[in-house]
């Protein structure tokens, strides 16, 4: 799932494309919403919050998208040869560009004024100009739930997923099933600084990483890497589940430098996640190159 970085990196681009600019077209192929009211509305902002996007125009209006496992907005210059595709769940169009929005997990229209019943849950945006580390802390601290399930609550604080989750853990040491009200505030603290850190290291670029290397097959000290040797100690990193259902998460981590197996981990050999990946529409990626 896009991350916090790979979110705040789109909703820019989308930014740059439309800000100011009149909308042409808007088609939402999701049930029966209806964007037509958005056409000859003029876009003041895209932001992001949190790995949620909005997109608010002069008029008073917010189309919010959300990424989830394999969303992404593509941009095509106005005029360019757009190929049909079946995935597509949102069109926007100004004279000089087209937006789609393509797997996208949500998809709302609302008024401004209404955002908060969409994102009025979030915690903290790790990212955002408003960001509260005091206040991410203090809910992590207060969590009865595992270390890493917590940093994973969109509630605690905004922005975090997987990837970060996993490497920030490993970096700090912590036992991702640690209960994170027994770890204290100092520890935390840490752990949100790393995070953070991490987010912000990344946003400017399409291939994450934590290691300093971006790299195929190097950007990533536990994240994906399960059945492999660990880069600090060589034993071999693990995944196993986290959370309850439905917001069950997968979670990477060494069992020799972050205090033991997982819950219900009996030890048994795990083997390494495949290396292939699925080919991608080639244009420009609002994340980035495609």
């Amino acid at each position: 799932m896009p991350e916090g970085d790979v979110v705040l990196r789109t909703a820019r681009r989308l930014d740059e494309a439309f800000a100011g600019a009149v909308l042409r077209r808007a088609e939402l192929r999701w049930g029966e919403r209806d964007a037509s009211v958005l056409v000859g509305d003029v876009t003041t902002e895209v932001v992001a919050r949190g790995k949620h996007i909005l997109h608010r125009t002069r008029a008073g209006w917010t189309l919010h998208s959300h990424l989830r496992m394999e969303g992404s907005w593509h941009l095509a210059h106005a005029g360019e040869r757009v190929p049909a595709r079946p995935d597509v769940r949102a069109v926007l169009a100004t004279d000089a560009w087209i937006g789609l929005g393509l797997r996208l997990g949500m998809l709302d229209l609302l008024r401004t004024d209404d955002e908060h019943r969409l994102v009025g849950h979030l915690g903290p945006d790790i990212l955002g100009a408003d960001w509260d580390e005091d206040l991410a802390v203090r809910r992590l601290g207060q969590s009865p739930s595992p270390i890493g399930e917590a940093l994973l609550d969109q509630r605690n604080l905004a922005g975090v997923g997987t990837l970060y989750a996993s490497e920030s853990l490993f970096l700090e040491r912590l036992h991702p099933w640690a209960r994170a009200d027994t770890l204290g505030a100092e520890t935390i603290r840490r752990l949100v600084r790393r995070a953070h850190r991490l987010l912000h290291a990344n946003v400017a670029h399409v291939v994450q990483s934590s290691t300093g290397s971006r790299r195929n097959g190097e950007n990533a000290y536990v994240h994906a890497r399960s059945g492999r040797p660990c880069r600090r100690c060589h034993d071999t990193v693990r995944v196993a589940m986290i959370g309850d259902a439905p917001t069950r998460r997968t979670m990477f981590y060494c069992p020799s430098c972050q205090g033991g197996l997982a819950p219900g981990d009996d030890g048994a050999p795990q083997q390494p996640l495949g290396a292939g990946s699925r080919g991608r529409h080639r244009g420009y990626s609002a994340r980035g190159r495609a």
